[in-house]
């Protein structure tokens, strides 16, 4: 049973569930759609919190800057918007495949110091979590230098605290590295599917990492309980944080600023239409959520999971959020995107986004691996199995007529700007990466 319901019940109200079990993909778009407004303005999140979180990124830079020196003079923790005309003109190859126009990356693979998206966010709750300790400790104001967080104060009473945080790799990583260049004990809790070679990285960097025979929602739990029990302990919630949400949503205000510098007009006859790799939620719903405040109904925002880890698919199309898992429907949560390996999705996320997201689609683990082999051959890129998921989405949903004709695009499907969100890669070993590449070759020549 779920939530009182058989299965067969749930394949007659939801039609989906049969190619949603069978670990077939499947593409779904999202009928409780709400003009953007109206749906922002029903929520508790607000843009002043956007603008706080924007705001304390800016104070931290000369901050970053000094401690990372691969980071720009002004210490933004940014990376490029690039023309993916190159893939494109491969992509649209596949007879298969609706032809697309307009395609950029927003390579957050290339992000620097820790490589993945979850810099955003994890970088954001730690450095907010450190500002707020070292106010209440008199040892800083918001109108200081910020780089007297590296005096001696304030290194000792930051070494007092300890931050935990649950991951199945590319948040812990992100977390690991600043809390343990600002001083604090840091443990992350990975999942059995996090890559070895992000644990190693950890452990350089001086932090615990703690190994869990389970998946993402068994790290994540160990890491709450024991962080519970300790009142100078910070837990990271990948599930539930409102300073990882913000710390996203500062990429949608950034990302206004290079589709200007672009020259690239996003409005009614101009839509933007963003894919964004999907995990437990946290990474796409900020972003989601500060791209709509400021564009409103003209971008279109949809996730992309693996079908062995359909967590918020299922979450948003059954309104069931954080009460449904893949288990549910016994899918197994086994996929090569370990960063997507999550069964059961954050609830605050989907609960935000039930009005706001535009779909969700899935694709297998081969088909990512072609989409991977397929972007480092014609533009020299280096994604993880993960982001690759965001590439598959404008041939997925420009294949949809039905949603085009609801939403008014027929006539303007050639004035779409579609941006796939390339979520990581960087940082993973070229040893692994070229056996990525290869085995994506492979599979494209069978």
């Amino acid at each position: 049973m779920i939530a009182g319901k058989t299965f067969n019940q749930w394949c007659q109200s939801h039609p989906l569930f049969v190619p949603i079990a069978a670990t077939a993909p499947v593409c779904w778009t999202n009928t409780k759609l709400q003009d953007a407004k109206f749906a922002l303005n029903a929520l508790t999140i607000t843009p002043s919190q956007l603008s706080d979180a924007a705001a304390r990124l800016e104070r931290f830079g000369g901050y970053l800057a000094q401690q990372f020196p691969q980071l720009p003079s002004n210490g933004l923790i940014e990376s490029p918007l690039v023309c993916g005309a190159p893939l494109l003109q491969q992509l649209n190859k596949d007879p298969n495949q609706v032809a697309i126009k307009n395609l950029w990356l927003k390579c957050d693979h290339q992000l620097p110091i820790s490589g993945s998206i979850k810099a955003r966010g994890g970088f954001h709750e730690i450095l907010k979590h450190a500002e707020q300790l070292a106010i209440a400790h008199n040892l800083i104001s918001v109108t200081d230098d910020y780089r007297q967080l590296t005096t001696k104060p304030c290194l000792d009473l930051f070494a007092q605290h300890s931050i935990v945080v649950g991951s199945t790799g590319n948040l812990g990583l992100a977390i690991g590295i600043i809390s343990a260049k600002l001083g604090f004990n840091v443990t992350v809790h990975m999942s059995d599917d996090a890559k070895q070679w992000k644990k190693d990285k950890l452990r350089q960097h001086g932090v615990t990492v703690i190994e869990h025979q389970g998946d993402y929602g068994v790290a994540v739990e160990a890491g709450r309980a024991i962080s519970e029990n300790d009142p100078n302990s910070h837990f990271v919630d990948d599930e539930n944080s409102v300073d990882l949400f913000m710390g996203y949503a500062v990429a949608a205000l950034r990302l206004e600023q290079q589709l200007k510098d672009q020259g690239i007009v996003v409005d009614q006859d101009h839509p933007l239409f963003v894919y964004l790799p999907c995990g437990v939620g946290g990474a796409p719903g900020g972003i989601t959520w500060g791209l709509k405040t400021i564009f409103n109904n003209n971008v279109h925002c949809f996730f992309a999971e693996p079908t062995h880890s359909p967590a918020m698919l299922l979450g948003l199309y059954t309104e069931l959020h954080q009460d449904i898992s893949v288990n549910d429907l016994a899918i197994d949560n086994k996929t090569q995107a370990d960063g997507l390996a999550v069964g059961r999705p954050s609830g605050f996320v989907g609960k935000a986004l039930q009005h706001l997201i535009n779909g969700c689609y899935t694709l297998e683990d081969d088909r990512l691996f072609e989409l991977l082999a397929l972007t480092y051959q014609t533009m020299g890129l280096t994604i993880e199995p993960s982001a690759a998921a965001s590439i598959a989405g404008p041939a997925t949903i420009m294949s949809d007529p039905h949603y085009l004709k609801q939403q008014g695009l027929l006539n303007k499907v050639d004035n779409i700007n579609h941006i796939a969100w390339t979520t990581g890669g960087d940082m993973v070993p070229w040893q692994q990466m070229s056996q990525f590449i290869a085995k994506g070759q492979r599979l494209l020549t069978q």
